[in-house]
């Protein structure tokens, strides 16, 4: 099933297919989904963010995240760590020097690695200490999303004086230990738990950088993320009003006082799901603006500027905060529309209220809000940072 070239688009399509099959069955085990994970490990799908030059797809990134979308439909726990493979090899792309880029991301191609998340900002319990050529990490990580079953992992760490770093470490290392202990209400299979480092060996060429993850270029990280949240709350809103039309066509029963004979006739019903639409539609048309200004910052390069980075800034906030708006009104009022009968558990449609409405607790959306009047208002950017 394995494609490294044009053929990835249907190797996606029969991932897609194999993961909505199970999906609701794995929503409500929980765990780490070893088998799916293995999926895409040999889909290829992995190495869509891979240059070309490295032995990869080489795809862009509008391509990319509208693969996260199609598989946010289905299966948005999936979707996460597919995503956050293409996030980590972004910061790689981003924060590592072309010699550190040519080690992991040839890496990657020939071991198959699937990448890890550890790099929160906002937990900053875990140091750096100097250890002759080398340093020793300790403390903990939280929320470090497909940390488990990962081959490597990228991890944020400061040093004695205050520095921020980002380390790529095999998962396996001695010191490191990857907790199983992610049992939230939504996005059960992320693995998104706890991860701790004991006296755990860096070298110095395992440290990312220069450039590191500072300046207009490495600020575009933040961008990458905000999209992968967006493409997901898209996706999960997509996959719910999907089901609910066809439990709605196929199952839902007129009510007896509607004066008509099938649901698909309630003049209710079709307002709901007018207003459904409207809302949709919105989102997939921010989506597109977003993602082509993402295009335009990214392949700046080393020219990218306050306003080109601030431009796709503005964009994914707009879009990111309509998405989860439309996905959480949605996934909440699909049961107007469905019934009684299709709150049964063999449906599970509750998970997509309960995935989308955990992921878009990742940053408060007021954040964003505020961020957007205030470019209304004066004409100011987001300030770069790992969340805006």
């Amino acid at each position: 099933m394995k494609s490294r070239g044009a053929g990835w688009r249907s190797v996606l399509s029969n991932v897609r297919g194999q993961l909505a099959e199970t999906a609701v069955a794995r929503d409500r085990s929980g765990g780490t989904a070893k088998a799916e994970r293995d999926l895409l490990r040999r889909s290829g799908l992995l190495l869509l963010s891979v240059p070309c030059e490295y032995g990869g797809i080489g795809a862009s990134w509008i391509d990319i995240f509208g693969a996260v979308r199609e598989l946010a439909q289905v299966d948005p726990s999936l979707a996460h760590l597919f995503a956050f493979q293409h996030l980590q090899i972004g910061s790689i792309l981003l924060y590592a020097s072309r010699e550190q880029q040519a080690s992991l991301l040839r890496g990657t191609v020939e071991q198959g690695w699937f990448w890890g998340n550890a790099l929160n900002p906002r937990d900053a319990r875990t140091h750096l200490t100097a250890d002759g050529t080398g340093f020793l990490l300790d403390g903990i990580k939280s929320f470090c999303s497909g940390a488990r079953d990962s081959d490597r992992l990228l991890v944020s760490t400061h040093d004695a004086r205050g520095g921020f770093h980002i380390a790529a470490l095999p998962t396996v290392r001695e010191g490191i230990t990857v907790l199983d202990d992610w049992d939230n209400m939504g996005q059960r299979q992320t693995d998104s738990g706890t991860v701790s480092f004991e006296r755990v060996a860096v070298a110095q060429h395992e440290v990312l950088g220069p450039p590191g993850p500072f300046g207009t270029r490495a600020s575009l990280r933040a961008c990458l993320a905000q999209t992968v949240l967006g493409m997901i709350y898209l996706g999960i809103a997509q996959g719910a009003l999907e089901q609910a039309i066809t439990f709605t066509r196929e199952q839902s029963r007129p009510w007896p006082g509607s004066g008509v004979e099938t649901a698909l006739e309630d003049a209710y019903i079709q307002q709901h799901y007018g207003e459904f639409h409207v809302a949709l539609a919105g989102a997939e048309a921010l989506s597109e603006r977003a993602l082509a200004q993402l295009k335009a910052a990214w392949d700046e390069g080393d020219k990218l500027g306050a306003e080109g980075r601030g431009e796709a800034a503005v964009a994914i906030a707009t879009f990111k905060v309509a998405a989860m708006k439309a996905g959480l009104d949605i996934a909440t009022r699909l049961f107007e529309v469905t019934g009684a009968r299709a709150t049964h558990a063999r449906h599970g449609f509750d998970r997509y209220w309960r995935n989308l409405r955990t992921h878009s607790l990742h940053d408060p959306v007021d954040y964003k809000l505020k961020d957007l009047g205030c470019f209304i208002l004066t004409g100011r950017y987001p300030v770069p940072g790992f969340y805006s």
